[in-house]
Order: C-alpha cells, then sequence, then structure tokens
C-alpha cells in the first residue's frame, strides 16, 4: 500500500501510510495477545481431535480471500466505525461469563468474534461489507460440533436399522446397539458422521461463495451441504454393515470400516461439488467485466485515515478488547485459596449394603468423591457424589464429554436417556434417567447436579447457575449426583426403590454437600 501511493504521487510522504499500516496491524493482533490462552485452547482442541483439525487452515484461507480483493481494498479509505465498539464490548461480556461458568464454547465463539469485530471498527463499514465473507469464515475455526454427536448416532442407528428391516434382515435393538443374524453392531461417535458433516458445511459455504454470485444460489448450496452428508453417513453405515453380513464379518470391521468411511464420503462430496458446478456463475458472469476491469485504468490508492480519527478509535478498541481478560485476571488474584472438600460420609436413614456393582462415571476426577450403597425395601440402591471446586483446566463438573459410560471400550454402555420429573416427598426433583447395561444385567441410574443449593438435570441451566454462583459468591463449587439400581426386565421396581430411598435421604445429602459451601 505505501509503495503504491508513492508511486501514484511521490510528494505523498510515506509516514501517515506507515503509522496507518501500524495502528491496523496493533488492533488485529491485539485480541490474539488479550486471550492468549482462549486462542491455545483452540489450537489444543485442533491438536487433539480429528474432527476439527480443519481448524488449522481457516485463517491462511481467510486471508488468501482477503489478498485475492487487495486491488479493490487499495482504493477504499480506511474510516473507523464507532458504532462496532459495543458489539465488542458485548463479546467481551460474553468471553467473560464463558469464563465464569466454564462454557468453553462461548469463550471460543465471543474470541474469534472480536476478530472480525476489530476489523470492522478499525476499517470501517465499506471495507469490512467487502471482505463479509472472508471475516466471517474465520468464526469456522472454533471447534464447534459436539453437540451434534448424540442426534447423529441417534439419526444413523434409526437410518440403519430401518434399511436392514426394509431389506429382510431381522434386527433386535437395544438403543444405539443393535443384533442382527450375523454379529452384534454399535453405533458410536465414530460413526455419527460429525466429522463429515462439519467438513460438508466448511468447504460448501466456501465453495457456494467462490462459484456463486446469487446469494439464493449460495444458500442452496450450503443448504445441500447439510443435509446430503447426514444421509449418505445413514447410507454409509447401512453399507458397512451389509458388507460384513456378506462377508461373514470379514470386511468392513476393522481398520477398512473407516477407510471404507472416508472413501465414501470423498465420494459424496466429489458428486456434490460436481452436480453444484453445473450451475457454477464464477466463469461465465465474471469474464466480461474481467475484460473491462483490464482495460480500465487502475484504481488510485485512497489516501491514508487522518491521525486524529485513528488513533483514539485504535486505543477505544484496545480498551474495549482488553478490559475483560484484565479484570478476570484481576478477579484470580484476589481469590482466595480453595478450602479442602469433605465427604466423609453421608447419615442417611436407609441402612448400609452390600457393595452389587463395579461402575464408575466417565468423569474427570473430583475433588471429592462418596459411593454408598443401601438395602432400600430389600433392593440394593447405591448413591455416588462428585464434588467440583476450581479444578484443573479441562476438568469440569458440566461438559459433554462427561458421560456415565466411557466412549471406548465400556464395561457399562449407555442404552437410553431420558428426563424424568419425580415427586421425592413434598418436592418435585427433575432427573436424567439413563439406563445401562452390562456385567450382571441392567441398571437404572438417575443423574442431577447440585449447584449452590439448587438441582438440575439440564446441562444449559447448570451452566446458568454456575455464572450465578460466580458472580454473587465468587464460588464454582458443583456436584454429580447419581443414584442407582440393578433390575431384571422391569425397571419399575429399581424405581420405586430409588424414590425411596431418596424421600428419606435426600435432605441428608444435599446437607453433606451445603456443609462444603459454609466452609469456604
Amino acid at each position: 500500500m505505501v509503495e503504491q501511493g508513492l508511486a501514484l504521487n511521490p510528494a505523498r510522504p510515506a509516514r501517515p501510510y506507515l503509522l496507518q499500516t501500524l495502528l491496523i496491524g496493533a488492533v488485529l493482533l491485539f485480541p490474539l495477545l488479550a486471550y492468549f490462552q482462549t486462542a491455545a485452547s483452540i489450537v489444543g482442541i485442533w491438536d487433539s481431535s480429528g474432527t476439527f483439525a480443519h481448524g488449522y487452515v481457516i485463517l491462511p484461507i481467510s486471508l488468501w480471500l482477503i489478498w485475492g480483493r487487495r486491488d479493490v481494498l487499495r482504493s477504499m479509505q480506511v474510516a473507523p466505525w464507532w458504532p462496532a465498539l459495543p458489539l465488542l464490548a458485548a463479546c467481551g461480556a460474553a468471553w467473560l461469563l464463558g469464563e465464569m461458568g466454564e462454557v468453553q464454547i462461548v469463550r471460543h465463539y465471543a474470541f474469534v468474534a472480536m476478530l472480525p469485530l476489530s476489523a470492522l471498527a478499525i476499517l470501517g463499514l465499506p471495507i469490512a461489507r467487502s471482505l463479509a465473507f472472508p471475516l466471517a469464515f474465520i468464526l469456522f475455526a472454533v471447534p464447534f460440533g459436539d453437540v451434534f454427536i448424540e442426534p447423529l448416532i441417534g439419526m444413523t442407528a434409526n437410518f440403519t436399522v430401518d434399511a436392514l428391516i426394509a431389506t429382510g434382515i431381522p434386527v433386535f435393538r437395544e438403543g444405539n446397539n443393535f443384533s442382527i443374524p450375523s454379529g452384534n453392531w454399535s453405533v458410536v461417535e465414530a460413526c455419527s458422521g460429525v466429522r463429515y458433516l462439519i467438513s460438508s458445511v466448511t468447504l460448501g459455504c466456501l465453495y457456494a461463495y467462490l462459484t456463486y454470485r446469487s446469494t439464493w444460489r449460495r444458500a442452496l448450496f450450503i443448504v445441500a451441504s447439510i443435509i446430503v452428508p447426514i444421509f449418505a453417513n445413514g447410507a454409509r453405515a447401512y453399507l458397512i454393515v451389509m458388507i460384513g453380513h456378506l462377508s461373514g464379518m470379514t470386511l468392513a470391521v476393522g481398520v477398512d470400516h473407516l477407510i471404507y468411511g472416508w472413501v465414501f464420503f470423498g465420494i459424496v462430496m466429489f458428486l456434490l461439488f460436481w452436480i453444484g458446478a453445473i450451475w457454477r456463475e464464477d466463469t461465465a458472469s465474471a469474464t466480461a467485466p474481467a475484460v473491462e476491469v483490464a482495460a480500465a485504468p487502475a484504481l488510485p490508492d485512497a489516501p491514508p485515515a487522518p491521525a486524529g480519527k485513528l488513533l483514539p478509535a485504535a486505543l477505544a478498541i484496545i480498551a474495549c478488547v482488553g478490559i475483560w481478560p484484565a479484570y478476570q485476571y484481576y478477579l484470580e488474584k484476589t481469590e482466595a485459596a480453595p478450602a479442602p472438600v469433605v465427604l466423609s460420609g453421608v447419615a442417611t436413614a436407609a441402612p448400609r449394603g452390600p457393595a452389587f456393582v463395579d461402575w464408575t462415571p466417565a468423569f474427570p476426577k473430583a475433588n471429592a468423591e462418596l459411593q454408598q450403597f443401601h438395602a432400600q425395601d430389600g433392593v440394593g440402591v447405591g448413591v455416588k457424589l462428585l464434588y467440583y471446586r476450581k479444578p484443573p483446566e479441562g476438568t469440569k463438573l458440566i461438559t459433554t464429554t462427561n458421560r456415565l459410560s466411557p466412549v471406548t471400550d465400556p464395561v457399562w454402555r449407555t442404552v437410553s436417556t431420558i428426563v424424568r420429573d419425580e415427586a421425592i416427598g413434598t418436592r418435585g426433583l427433575r432427573v436424567r434417567e439413563s439406563t445401562m447395561s452390562g456385567p450382571g444385567g441392567k441398571m437404572l441410574v438417575w443423574h442431577w447436579y447440585w449447584i449452590d443449593g439448587s438441582t438440575t438435570s439440564n446441562d444449559y441451566v447448570g451452566k446458568l447457575l454456575q455464572i450465578r454462583q460466580k458472580l454473587l459468591h465468587a464460588s464454582d463449587d458443583g456436584a454429580a449426583v447419581m443414584v442407582f439400581a440393578q433390575y431384571d426386565e422391569n425397571p419399575e421396581p429399581a424405581r420405586v426403590a430409588m424414590r425411596a430411598f431418596l424421600k428419606g435421604d435426600l435432605a441428608a445429602i444435599e446437607a453433606a454437600l451445603a456443609a462444603n459451601t459454609r466452609h469456604r
């Protein structure tokens, strides 16, 4: 930009351009420095999860798209847009709330959204409008999609089982696990198709932007990039089962299972792009204007923004972005060291009984754990408490990775999960009821969260309770409560026993948890 400006007007001094470049660079780089830990956590997920490894190429692609418009950008004058400051402040506030509630997805999106908003604030509305897609494309760098795993698993299992039945193959299904005459199958996280879906949507948006000019064609292709991989994944799962079935369980049951999946996905995406290219608009509609532009004289460089307007805007943007991590740092420094958590036992009315099951939920190590077994009206009822207080990074009470059974090599498998409203004495209790299958038969588990004296079975409500607790009491204490019992075929006797146990001992359980909050 400096050299071009000097070439057009040798009398124009280089210093204003240099100052403009430095201020713009400082504003755009500052969020990466101020939120370095958040940025590092995003990169850590890219590195550890193949589902989000595409994040490494998002920013380079965005910069490449911006570079392609450099000739147009040189002719547009930088004019800071002050209305973007409230949006930046809102993102900072959202990041702080996400930090307090340990809501990783909120932190990540709030941080990444600051990058295009900082560009909007310092460059101005006309330039940002010209770069709308490259700036918005940066949001694909956020590792998001885990929330779709469970629904996609259910959809894949439904599609596969229905297709097998339509083929004439008898199926016995239990949750996401099913058996056919040739063997047993299970639809797990790797079969959900979430990787295909995320990759398809990311590529589909980029392809639509580069290939089409009309909004409706872009929108239709993006919708197709969402729908096609979902149905394709169901077909992929069905074909894998059929290959295994017809080959006597010798094909598509090991590494070739995954290889076949990616080959199938590649073919589907190739067909999607090939069909989409039939209606492309980037060649025919762009040829004539390209000749005109080539014959037209080059646009002159725009003059630099006045320092009197650019410098205050840059300082204001840096202040809006930087105040939130500074405040978070202040809170951490003034917060007292956490006291130890004590869960020595719960004085329950129900008598103690022998251990009747060996089961450990796939939760991270808690600050304190307690497991007790009781005999309630002749039925064994167990209770497990996991208490968390200022846990290490990556360890949370509420996260999508916390499960009642591990994803890989589970001893106990979660067959189904529903939400139930139970009447415990005179109070109501909403629980998440999971049916599990494992050694020795079946087990029913009621699971909920206890946070600052309130109970919930909803992850999102639990996060809001954690944020409220953090704001009011500067505390992040919380516990996962699990009550469980085994049964044969009918789960109702287990429900009756657990209901009776909680009627007599729920108050004692909550008192043991509340005693630790009083220690603070």
